[in-house]
């Protein structure tokens, strides 16, 4: 059975990464605005993703015996200066996201919440990913600014990205 302290956390952890969703659907949207829909594919991907880390939060709670509170999500930015600032976001955001699973492990710790602590190691390992991957898009931006062809060929890249839902997460 989770704590209620354990069960609030969560609870504003799943609205999070809801937040998560919403904001990598906007961008995906403003992409799309820019005619860069590969871009946009990776958004949607990424918006995919999140959605599924709600999930997997709402599961849990149900699995331990608490109770999934759904509250308000905050509307998400809806324009930004380039695809660079786009990216410069995503890893802010990630950055963000990795603080909130950190607080969660250590709130598990404290409570010597053991089942708390081997669900985030999942969510630990993923935000490593999440870094990496937008820190890796920021780094080519960064490098492409001077040659806006490679803008392109990017796109063309980013369009091939594709949702493949964890194997447990399959409804």
């Amino acid at each position: 059975m989770l704590s209620q302290k354990m069960e609030e956390a969560i609870n504003a952890q799943i609205n999070a990464e809801l937040y998560s969703a919403y904001l990598y659907l906007s961008m995906a949207t403003w992409f799309e605005e820019q005619q860069l829909p590969g871009f946009s594919v990776w958004m949607r991907v990424q918006a995919k993703e999140e959605m599924t880390h709600a999930l997997r939060f709402h599961n849990f709670v149900n699995d331990r015996g608490g109770r999934v509170k759904l509250t308000p999500i905050d509307g998400p930015p809806t324009d930004w200066d380039s695809p660079l600032a786009v990216f410069e976001a995503t890893l802010a955001h990630e950055q963000k996201v990795t603080g909130l699973i950190n607080d969660l492990m250590a709130l598990a710790i404290e409570e010597n919440d053991f089942a708390s602590q081997g669900f985030l190691g999942w969510f630990v390992d993923e935000q490593v990913e999440e870094e990496a991957g937008a820190t890796d898009l920021v780094g080519k931006m960064k490098l492409m600014q001077d040659a806006p062809g490679g803008l392109f060929m990017l796109d063309k890249d980013l369009a091939a990205r594709i949702f493949t839902p964890p194997a447990d997460m399959v409804v």
